[in-house]
């Protein structure tokens, strides 16, 4: 069976709405069952699906979720969004661009975009919808900054991409600290017009602030000290070579929960069960997904698409930089629209990574690029999952939503082309 058939048959399934985790393990198995020389037996996929599970790294991704769920039950959000209010509030789109800096904070915590959007839509939308901002605004705003929750780090995409393509998760999430805030700024910047253009309710927006400032910064920080320094402890021990990303991760767990227990007391002993169902849930879909990602991945690699791809483009397009890139960056977006993050990494790594090292772009670089592509996928129909969260929030129809976000994921369009061609932006750090 070609490698053409097998990806035909791969969209042929999705079309007719099978599962992808499912529709990756027939069209795993059907190389082997059709040509029973090829070494990819059904066996080989199955032992290929619980090796690729066994990865001390993956551990991360259970425990960044955890986290993520027991800061969001822990109300968290809702303290750091507090303090960002209290110092630019009262500024121009001042509560928006709050609004975008907790999700950036957030997504230092929780790795996600989906919860990034549950955690801070659920509360900063009522709040700004009642202080005067359109309901359409807000709810784009937040759904597309909630994309941040995959770049900046930790992030569960970029260990991922660690995990296909073996480079240092420690790098790669460092790698994703400018970015992150590029995008993070150029929404702030998009805010600062669109308030400016159709005007805010200021007398509303400075009673709410003044509100907050009756009760005096201290109060404030004291009440949001360990929401921000939450990322800090996990960053900070990864980077200082204390824990890796994976015992990090399981150090936010402990912090989030001894925080939320006995600190901030806002989540009870018997809300635990609950919140370790939950995690559970979302892991559980997303293990499947993986292990039928990687085993196909490899039956890819042995029918040898990876070189076949990566020689025919680098012939076909003589090496052309500037040209390869632009072409790998509207396929990537088109991924992203269709297809959920983790297959379209472990799928995708090991194919595009060899034409990109072949042109002199470096790994790391090409991670960051990759996921800032799949993160716009987050904000575009059909799949858009941080539309339908946001969606879910307010009761408004995710094409109204996606309509309202078009100009945003316009400039996020503008930082991923700064990404793309000044590498410096992905690699300032290391």
């Amino acid at each position: 069976m070609s490698s053409a058939v097998v990806m035909i048959l791969f969209f042929v399934c999705l079309l007719i709405a099978i599962p992808i985790s499912v529709s990756l393990g027939i069209v795993s198995v059907l190389p082997g069952v059709f040509d029973s020389s090829f070494t990819a037996s059904a066996s080989y996929v199955i032992r290929s699906m619980f090796g690729g599970l066994d990865s001390f790294p993956l551990l991360a991704v259970p425990m960044f979720i955890l986290s993520g769920i027991i800061m969001a039950r822990g109300g968290i959000s809702k303290r750091l969004f507090d303090l960002f209010a209290y110092f630019i509030g009262k500024r121009t789109a001042g509560l928006p661009c709050a609004a975008v800096v907790t999700c950036l904070f957030y997504g230092a915590i929780s790795g996600s975009g989906i919860a990034t959007v549950a955690a801070v839509g659920s509360m900063t939308i009522p709040l700004l919808v009642h202080l005067g901002y359109d309901k359409k605004f807000c709810t784009a705003l937040v759904a597309v900054a909630g994309s941040l929750g995959v770049i900046i780090p930790p992030s569960i995409p970029f260990i991922m991409y660690g995990m296909a393509s073996g480079v240092s998760v420690s790098d790669i999430f460092i790698a994703g600290i400018i970015p992150g805030i590029l995008i993070g700024v150029l929404l702030m910047v998009y805010a600062v017009y669109y308030c400016r253009k159709n005007g805010e309710d200021k007398e509303k927006i400075n009673e709410e602030i003044g509100k907050l400032r009756e009760k005096g910064l201290w109060r404030v920080f004291r009440s949001s000290f360990f929401a921000v320094l939450s990322p800090v402890i996990i960053l900070g021990c990864i980077y200082s070579g204390v824990a890796s990303p994976t015992e990090a991760a399981v150090i936010s767990v402990f912090y989030s929960l001894i925080i939320s227990l006995f600190v901030y007391r806002s989540l009870q002993w018997r809300e635990l069960y609950t919140v370790f169902s939950e995690a559970v849930k979302t892991y559980a879909p997303i293990l499947f997904i993986l292990a039928a990602s990687i085993a196909f991945s490899r039956v890819l690699t042995l029918m040898q698409v990876p070189q076949t791809i990566s020689t025919w483009i680098l012939d076909s397009f003589a090496g052309n930089k500037v040209l390869i890139l632009i072409v790998v960056n509207i396929f990537l977006l088109f991924v992203g629209m269709v297809m959920d993050t983790t297959p379209a990494i472990l799928i995708l790594t090991p194919i595009l990574l060899p034409i990109m090292n072949g042109v002199g772009v470096d790994s790391i670089h090409f991670g960051v690029m990759m996921v800032v592509n799949l993160a716009i996928g987050f904000v575009t129909p059909p799949i858009g999952v941080n539309l339908f969260v946001a969606s879910s929030l307010t009761d408004i129809p995710v094409v109204q939503i996606a309509k309202r976000a078009l100009p945003m994921i316009g400039y996020f369009l503008i930082a991923l082309i700064l990404i793309t061609f000044i590498p410096q932006i992905s690699l300032a750090l290391l």
